[in-house]
């Protein structure tokens, strides 16, 4: 079993048990969003600026790696054409769930973010993309792909974290009890550890595979803005851990 499977059982298993991120948004909430009044994030816990999206009416969005019945059902209820690519089925079966009780189509795609993105270049104006990337090995090839399936003047909307999570005590967020880079396919310690925690196989990534990736890929920043974690001690004392960025696709 590779480790892309290893982590779509893990997130199944942790939707049983009611993780946060794969709870559908209850009808109220889509009323709601169709009347005007909408968040979304991108990271745990500060919203993203409406400004990044402008009018989505008749934008065609993917959500990548973006199931779970959160964000899709908002943006539908904006008017955007909407696509999400997930690798667990569940968190497609709630989308599948959330448009059927809302009546509205979306185009559900189960396939691994690590391998090419079965679309066609250039035929997304948006992408929203969740912090996952914490899941996969490599992020280039991912910004690559993006960059590849979207329009000329689309935009990317993509959350990540800034690794510090992964040298702390999950008990005691004060001490650090970890070593960069967390690859746990090269460190069998790593490995236990996320085994132990039932965590799945989760990578750190530096900001030079990160920002400096998305600028490799042909990507310009235009926005970003940092976030904490939603619960713990690093979240008490207010110390960045997740980074969110809006990048431009340039029209030529």
């Amino acid at each position: 079993m590779n480790y892309q499977d290893i982590n779509a059982d893990t997130i199944d298993r942790w939707i049983e048990g009611g993780w946060e991120w794969g709870v559908p948004i209850d009808h109220e909430t889509y009323v709601r969003a169709a009347q005007g009044q909408w968040d979304v994030v991108l990271t745990p816990v500060r919203p993203v600026p409406h400004a990044w999206f402008g009018d989505l009416k008749g934008k065609k969005l993917l959500g990548l790696a973006s199931g779970g019945g959160q964000q899709m059902p908002i943006f539908a209820a904006l008017g955007a054409d909407c696509t999400v690519l997930d690798y667990s089925k569940k968190q497609l079966e709630s989308e599948r769930l959330v448009a059927e009780r809302e009546g509205y189509a979306i185009d559900i795609v189960r396939a691994d973010m690590t391998k090419p993105l079965p679309f066609e270049d250039a035929c997304f104006d948006l992408i929203f993309h969740p912090v996952s990337n914490c899941y996969i090995q490599e992020v280039e090839p991912v910004w690559r792909e993006c960059f590849r399936v979207l329009k000329p003047g689309g935009a990317l909307l993509a959350g990540f974290d800034l690794e510090i999570n992964y040298v702390v005590d999950e008990q005691d967020e004060t001490h650090i009890i970890g070593y960069l880079p967390f690859n746990p396919l090269k460190n069998a310690d790593q490995m236990k550890l996320l085994q132990d925690s039932d965590a799945g196989v989760q990578f750190s990534h530096t900001l030079d595979e990160q920002l400096g990736g998305l600028l490799r890929a042909g990507f310009r920043l235009t926005d970003l803005y940092q976030d904490t974690n939603s619960q713990g001690a690093l979240f008490e004392r207010r110390i960045p851990t997740f980074m969110a960025v809006r990048a431009l696709k340039e029209a030529r």
